[in-house]
């Protein structure tokens, strides 16, 4: 699937808010992001990024008309979970962990995709234009 910047930036972005918001912060939600420093929110998005960002690039190509959101199935994005986890010669059940947990932020990440906008429909604003 090709994803845009912007795509990506969003999906990384949303994971990385329900992760903080999951790290027993008193503050819950778009409020445990705002109370983050600048340089733990890199981190954050960082390690996110490192485990969501080659599962997206692994998934099959799809058309998604613009409008829409691309879609996927659980079987779609597990294969291409276990595709980019690969063996890392732990034991049976923390590689059950890993899968579980590398699907749920790739679900959570696909579900805050932006709607595909049509690249032919955009307008040049005056004040950008030649």
């Amino acid at each position: 699937m090709r994803f845009t910047e912007h795509e990506l930036t969003v999906a990384v972005t949303a994971a990385a808010k329900i992760v903080a918001a999951g790290k027993g912060r008193r503050a819950k939600g778009e409020a445990a992001w705002e109370a983050m420093s600048k340089i733990d929110r890199y981190h954050l998005l960082e390690a996110v990024g490192s485990q969501v960002l080659p599962v997206l690039l692994a998934l099959p190509d799809v058309e998604v008309p613009a409008g829409t959101r691309p879609t996927f199935t659980d079987a779609q994005i597990a294969a291409a979970v276990e595709q980019t986890l690969g063996d890392s010669g732990v034991g049976r059940l923390r590689q059950k962990v890993a899968v579980a947990a590398r699907l749920t932020l790739v679900r959570t990440a696909l579900a805050q995709l932006p709607v595909r906008q049509d690249p032919d429909a955009l307008v040049v604003p005056d004040s950008l234009g030649p």
